[in-house]
């Protein structure tokens, strides 16, 4: 035997029954009848057509966060082998037996159940007792809305479990990962942050350490705050694009080079395409900004209105606009102001940078103009028509300067797709620009296009690049519209970086502002912090049996008191250790600082920033915010036990409160255990005395 101790092969393992029987627990309350309901849930409805693109390797664009979190419900439906042929347009609609209902929720089920273990072991990690632990362990295990949450096709039990792995992680010193599932999880990795800062400042200060060791303090706080995120980051979004390879529902929104980089869709349309815009090409122009909507320059047979409403006169001229549809009405010939012909030559002569053109409307053969009048709804601006001569002293000003925004040199040449350019007119110098205004009926109620004299401003507005481009061979007019019709003839690959795309998702991203209509179920912030508001998540289709987004009402009070109390005491301690008064040892008062810190820390910033966003809000979005401020309740008991309670006596009455009050949260967790589960079916009255309050939506049948 003491042969074998001595053996470098001998591993010990420790293992920690508590953790171990948490994890148990954890699991089994949120992995329990986890394919009831059969049938799609709420904002299921939402996610699962994520899910189903990523099957089909469709693109999409969803504000609402990183990629990770899709990708891991994703994960769910490929392993399940879900093809995702299901129809996502009902709450209520029964699952068909190709939609593998458990696979979809098992990583949402099994993240909640990992939060218990995970509460228990940051209570430990800062520095308070088993007990302690314990309790706030089994808060969240009887905490209602969480086990509702995350028993779904929903992502926010995958966001709290990130975000206390974070904080377990960063607590115990090791390589943090820090890992974000949704924009909002990025409160919580800043908090942290900013706390690594001040621990980081702490160690200049520390004269014991040597200049090495701060700097491996340092590196490796960099390492994990830094340069793992980063990278973490970026390979989200490298496999989410990676799949997402097809033309899908979002195209539009991005730009005519990533468009043509998909499968499908642009790619189909634009393959085949000359790559260098020559004089004699024929081309639609889109406009990068993409705002109200993704339109093209265009015109149309129809001239703007003689006089304008306020008695403002036109020129009368061929409209010119941004129109958001494909139509033959947006093809444009790029003519040489130097020679009468409006063909290719052989070999191409390619425009570049600095070169005059005119752009000749297909359709209507009539030059792109403008001139010193001011536009319909733009009266800063210029109009901007194709030029009919009406024999009038208005002559024609049709000459615009090419100049390529994003070239590499002054001897670039105007390419398709690629090339991003402003034409500026020649006579007034102004730049074509589209304003964003809608004409009136006159106009049929297309985008109106401007001359816009601010020209060396550089706004995605006034910035055009060719979408669809062939080069042009008709000589006569009618041959020219037969040949705007028919496909081009060459083969130039565009394949956009990883990089490029990557960086015109962020935009997007940022700057997309999706509708939030009003819901019936939506909610203000402050609602939240009472419980005054719930969500029904799914009524059975016969009976009364439901599904109800209901917090446990005396843990969410319970955590609001805890809160209050620590900040009573954290200001206490601080006033009377301003009059040198020290009531508590100095480790004991480190670690409530950051108890406080990374718990009421955690919920001010995962709660207060919801009262600046213009968007739909709803119960579930308070859940990382609560999770954290449970965590600080155990705490602040246990301080309380030990430190402000001085007598035997109370402390043991202290403790029996403390007994009867988690029995208090055991019962209610019971009692509206039917609405967080929806097994059963419960009577008219059973569900009218589970109304606590008249805010509470719960469903009752008639």
């Amino acid at each position: 035997m003491a042969a074998l101790k001595n053996s470098p092969f001998v591993v010990t393992v420790e293992v920690n029954l508590i953790v171990v029987a948490l994890t148990l627990l954890g699991l089994w309350s949120r992995l329990w009848s986890l394919c009831h309901p059969p049938a799609v849930v709420f904002d299921e409805v939402y996610y699962g057509q994520f899910i189903s693109l990523y099957m089909k390797r469709v693109f999409f664009l969803d504000d609402s966060g990183p990629p990770l979190g899709h990708l891991l419900l994703a994960l769910g439906g490929y392993l399940g082998g879900f093809d995702g042929n299901f129809m996502w347009n009902r709450i209520g609609a029964e699952y068909s037996s190709n939609v593998p209902v458990w696979s979809l929720r098992l990583l949402p089920a099994v993240s909640g159940g990992l939060c218990i273990p995970l509460a228990y072991q940051i209570v430990v990690e800062l520095g308070y007792s088993s007990w302690s632990a314990v309790a706030a362990a089994l808060l969240i295990l009887f905490e209602n809305s969480l086990v509702t949450q995350s028993r779904l096709i929903l992502l926010e039990s995958i966001l709290i479990f990130f975000i206390l792995l974070a904080v377990l992680s960063y607590l115990r010193f090791h390589s943090h990962q820090q890992t974000r599932v949704k924009y909002v999880g990025l409160f919580s990795y800043l908090l942290i942050l900013a706390l690594a800062g001040v621990h980081s400042w702490q160690l200049l200060g520390d004269r014991k350490l040597s200049n090495v060791v701060v700097l491996c303090h340092l590196g490796a706080r960099g390492l994990a705050l830094l340069l793992l995120p980063v990278l973490l980051y970026l390979g989200t979004f490298y496999i989410h694009l990676s799949i997402l390879t097809r033309s899908g529902p979002h195209d539009h929104i991005m730009s005519s080079a990533f468009q043509s980089s998909l499968e499908g869709g642009l790619s189909r349309i634009t393959q085949g395409q000359p790559l260098e815009v020559a004089f004699g090409s024929q081309i639609t122009l889109r406009n990068t900004l993409g705002k109200p909507v993704p339109c093209w320059l265009h015109s149309h047979k129809s001239t703007y209105p003689i006089m304008y409403e306020g008695g403002r006169g036109s020129s009368h001229q061929q409209q010119v606009t941004c129109y958001p549809y494909k139509d033959v009405n947006n093809w444009w010939i790029v003519k040489d102001p130097t020679r009468q012909d409006m063909v290719v030559g052989s070999p191409p002569r390619p425009v570049k940078h600095g070169d005059t053109i005119q752009l000749l409307h297909g359709i209507t053969a009539r030059f792109l103009n403008t001139h010193d009048v001011a536009a319909p709804f733009s009266p800063y601006a210029q109009e901007i028509s194709c030029y009919i001569d009406y024999n009038i002293s208005m002559p024609a000003q049709t000459l615009w300067k090419v100049e390529i925004v994003n070239r590499e040199s002054d001897r670039d040449t105007w390419k398709t797709i690629l090339s991003e350019v402003k034409l500026l007119h020649v006579n007034t110098s102004s730049a074509l620009k589209l304003s964003g205004s809608t004409l009136p009926d006159w106009g049929f109620r297309q985008l109106e296009v401007v001359g816009d004299k601010m020209a060396k401003a550089s706004h995605p507005s006034l910035v055009w690049n060719v979408e669809e481009h062939r080069y042009g061979r008709s000589r006569e007019q009618a041959e020219r519209e037969e040949e705007l019709q028919a496909p081009a003839q060459m083969d130039v690959g565009r394949n956009l970086s990883f990089m490029a795309r990557f960086w015109e998702l962020q935009w997007k991203l940022l700057t997309m502002r999706s509708e939030s209509p009003e819901h019936k179920y939506c909610s203000a912030p402050l609602d939240w912090i009472t419980l005054d508001t719930s969500i029904a998540y799914w009524l059975h289709p016969r009976t009364t049996a439901q599904i109800q987004l209901l917090g446990n009402p005396v843990i969410w009070y319970s955590a609001n008191a805890g809160a209050v109390f620590y900040i009573v005491l954290f200001l206490y301690y601080l006033l009377r250790q301003r009059r040198r008064v020290y009531d508590i040892p100095q480790d004991t008062w480190q670690a409530l600082q950051l108890t406080g810190t990374l718990c009421l820390g955690g919920w001010v910033v995962n709660y207060l920033p919801f009262f600046l966003m213009e968007k739909t809000l709803f119960l579930y979005h308070y859940l990382p915010a609560l999770t954290l401020q449970i965590l600080l309740l155990p705490p602040v008991l246990e301080h309380i036990h030990q430190h402000v309670i001085r007598s035997d006596a109370l402390r043991n009455t202290f403790c029996a409160v403390l007994l009867v009050w988690m029995s208090t949260v055991i019962l209610t967790f019971t009692a509206l255990c039917p609405l967080t589960y929806g097994l059963s079916a419960l009577s008219q009255q059973e569900l009218r005395n589970l109304r606590w309050k008249d805010t509470w939506d719960i469903l009752i049948r008639k």
